[in-house]
């Protein structure tokens, strides 16, 4: 009977696991309808902000404006510095996708440590940030409590130091890497260079078709101005694909433990059922056999 008494418990912890894990899934699903919608909004600003962005330097890029040097649009193709800024989860139970982004951050240091270039690591979420300090891997910044609510003041005044420091000739070039949203079931990482700004798939004969206009007259602070906004914008908007992911993929990571779980329950509940057969068994085997013996 002690055996029976101990698989009803696990049959109880199971079940309860698997009301907390429907719960979860429950709030994962309306968390995410919100933060899909938002990410579809911003989605359309970000693209045409870094087309822009992307035009002004592809016509620097084919010497199409002379006079304007700004090193946000020049390549460098040896840098000695870089800042790789991330985007993980504040909380867990999401799967992999926190992992994915910390996967994709040590493939790129690695990258560039083999090529002897100085890494400065700023993170973005809880997770991440624990990851890199249990490894006694430095950071020089680190925000929690902003990717699980994306606020737009506190994301500038994070980039605006990386942005000041590359201005400054402090770094070389500046990274963004965060795991963003594609679909309800589908994440897609992102390994963004913002700065300097990647003309690499820039083609020169569209510089005839396009309508932008860009004198050598136009002045410096315009196009800090711009290049700011530019970076500031990318950042809060990996913030808000970040946490839509986020969304999605523990909805789905809830969903398979609910599965799991009713599948524990109903495996469970079979050697239970068996345990009691045998249980019987036994019990009848004994009293027939007491029976027999005092014949």
């Amino acid at each position: 009977m002690a055996n029976l008494k101990e698989i009803q418990r696990q049959i109880k912890s199971v079940s309860n696991t698997q009301k907390t894990t429907r719960a979860m899934k429950l709030v994962s699903t309306a968390k995410l309808r919100r933060a899909e919608e938002l990410a579809k909004r911003s989605r359309l600003f970000a693209q045409k902000t870094n087309q822009v962005i992307a035009e002004i330097a592809g016509r620097i890029k084919c010497n199409k404006v002379g006079g304007i040097e700004n090193r946000c649009f020049v390549e460098n193709n040896a840098p000695e510095v870089i800042d790789i800024i991330f985007v993980t989860a504040d909380k867990g139970l999401c799967g992999g996708f926190n992992m994915q982004t910390i996967k994709a951050v040590k493939r790129l240091m690695s990258e560039y440590k083999n090529k002897n270039v100085k890494i400065r690591l700023r993170g973005i979420g809880k997770k991440g940030i624990e990851f890199f300090n249990y490894n006694q891997v430095e950071m020089i910044d680190e925000v929690k409590n902003l990717s699980s609510a994306p606020d737009m003041q506190r994301s500038s005044e994070f980039m605006t130091r990386s942005i000041n420091d590359f201005k400054e000739g402090i770094v070389d070039a500046v990274y963004l890497v965060y795991n963003g949203y594609k679909n309800v079931i589908t994440q897609e990482l992102h390994v963004n260079r913002v700065l300097p700004v990647n003309v690499d798939g820039y083609d020169c004969d569209q510089v005839k078709d396009s309508m932008l206009e860009l004198e050598a007259q136009d002045e410096e602070k315009m196009l800090d101005s711009l290049i700011t906004k530019y970076a500031e914008y990318n950042m809060y908007y990996a913030l808000i694909d970040s946490v839509a992911a986020e969304h999605s993929a523990r909805m789905q990571a809830m969903d398979a433990a609910t599965n799991n779980a009713k599948e524990m329950v109903n495996s469970l509940k079979v050697k239970f059922n068996k345990a009691r057969q045998e249980s019987i068994t036994t019990e009848l085997i004994e009293i027939i056999s007491g029976v027999e013996s005092m014949k």
